[in-house]
C-alpha cells in the first residue's frame, strides 16, 4: 500500500504532516512508542526542509510518501526540489559540547538517524528524493 501527502513549507502546517503518518499507518501493528519515534524523525525531517532547504515559503511544495508493501517494513519518502542536504554527510557534534555551548539545535539529526534502520538521499531528475527505512 502507498500513501502520499503534498504539502506547502510552512510551519504551520506540520500538524498535517504528523496527522498523515499516524492515519496512514493506524492498521499496521505498529506500537504507541514505536509510533512516536517515527512522527517525531518525520517531523524533523520535514521541519529541517522547510526551514533550511525552503525558508518556511508556504508556495514550496514537498511531498511525503509512505511505501507499505510488508506489514512491518515501511520506506517513507520526502520528495522536493529544494537545496539537497544529506544528513548522512553531516557531523554530528558532541552532546557535551551542545551542553557546553546551550545550544538549542544540533540534537535532530542525531534522533532521525536512532529512529529509522537507514536513510539514503538520490537526486531523480530535479527532484531530491530523501528515503527513511524503518522496520518495527
Amino acid at each position: 500500500m502507498n500513501y502520499q501527502y503534498n504539502i506547502g513549507c510552512s510551519l504551520h502546517n506540520l500538524k498535517g504532516v504528523r496527522e498523515f503518518i499516524r492515519t496512514s499507518l493506524q492498521h499496521y501493528d505498529i506500537s504507541d512508542l514505536e509510533m512516536g519515534a517515527i512522527v517525531l524523525a518525520m517531523d524533523e525531517m520535514c521541519s529541517n526542509l522547510m526551514i533550511h532547504a525552503h525558508h518556511c515559503n508556504p508556495d514550496h511544495v514537498i511531498q511525503i510518501r509512505i511505501v507499505a508493501n510488508d506489514p512491518h517494513k515501511f520506506i517513507f519518502e520526502i520528495i522536493d526540489d529544494g537545496m539537497m542536504f544529506d544528513i548522512n554527510d553531516f557531523s554530528e557534534p558532541e552532546i557535551g559540547n551542545l551542553v557546553h555551548e546551550k545550544r538549542k539545535g544540533g540534537l535532530g539529526i542525531r534522533l532521525v538517524k536512532t529512529i529509522m534502520d537507514k536513510i539514503e538521499y538520490k537526486k531523480e531528475g530535479d527532484k531530491n528524493v530523501c528515503r527513511l527505512f524503518k522496520t518495527v
